[in-house]
């Protein structure tokens, strides 16, 4: 049975992909650095943990070995979301990142799977593709780019085969509770009339969570497609269009204040995934 490493396996991604991945009957090594907040999870006990907080990392140590020779890594891990403009994600996040996965490929890790961000290709407009080049605008998206051109010089020292996963938007339970979607339940779940909100009609790319986790570990499993893969619908759909759908879901009504808040500044008004190589790889599972 080949064994999977999820780092941030506690988040709100990493909670669906070792869920997904022991659905599938594989030996699921998890990893976060918060065993209490682990131990709450339904997956604590089919899961082999080992925890591992990267502000402590040891540079002699063999973290391959540590988590017991994994055949595949999901890498996850990633500190101070969801604030894009700070410093930190350059200065202490990335040092910390690189360290950490130069170490367990030095040591012999050869499938290697790591989650970027669609802020990376910065303020372009329509449908972004994996071929464009990266032009990003804030801290968290310099820092991914700058992590990813890292593990592709790595290729030059070490033989192993990497996924770089483009993630988009997302949605769903235990979402972050400043996220749009969950402020907006909070408000139902208080009574409240009004829902502030910006003007809706930026364009994105949203996926369910549990939709998200299946297509990383679709990508993670496979060896024929790799580099960057955006992990998105495809779809451009509005923001507005995305709230009116889940008061829709749930019967609710509530007064949209459109416009109180200012559109976002770090990313462009209207953009979407191309994701031709994802269902490249979705067609091959099936």
């Amino acid at each position: 049975m080949q064994k999977v490493l999820v780092t941030g396996a506690t988040g709100f991604i990493g909670n669906y992909v070792v869920e997904a991945l022991l659905k599938r009957n594989y030996h699921v090594i998890a990893s976060s650095g918060n065993e209490a907040t682990a131990k709450q999870k339904n997956w604590f006990t089919k899961a082999e943990y080992l925890p591992l907080d990267l502000k402590s990392l040891k540079e002699s140590k063999n973290y391959f070995e540590f988590f017991g020779k994994p055949d595949i890594m999901i890498h996850l891990s990633w500190e101070g979301l969801p604030n894009y403009k700070d410093d930190f994600h350059l200065k202490q996040n990335l040092p910390r990142h690189k360290t950490f996965l130069e170490n367990i490929i030095r040591n012999g890790l050869k499938n290697i799977n790591i989650t970027g961000t669609c802020l990376e290709y910065g303020m372009r407009e329509g449908k972004l593709s994996e071929a464009m080049q990266p032009l990003p605008r804030n801290a968290y998206a310099q820092a991914k780019n700058e992590l990813r051109m890292f593990i592709e010089d790595l290729k030059e020292s070490y033989s192993f085969g990497y996924k770089w996963i483009r993630l988009f938007y997302m949605f769903g339970k235990g979402q972050n509770a400043k996220s749009l979607l969950s402020q907006l339940q909070q408000a139902l779940d208080r009574g409240d009339e009004i829902f502030n909100m910006s003007g809706g009609e930026q364009t994105r790319d949203f996926l369910h969570v549990e939709k998200v986790a299946e297509y990383i570990v679709d990508i993670a499993l496979q060896t024929k497609v790799s580099g960057i893969i955006n992990c998105c619908s495809g779809i451009p759909v509005t923001v507005k269009q995305v709230v009116q759908q889940y008061l829709q879901s749930r019967n609710a009504i509530i007064k949209l204040n459109l416009g109180y808040y200012p559109y976002p500044d770090y990313e462009p008004m209207h953009f979407w995934g191309d994701n031709s190589l994802l269902k490249q790889i979705i067609n091959k599972m099936n």
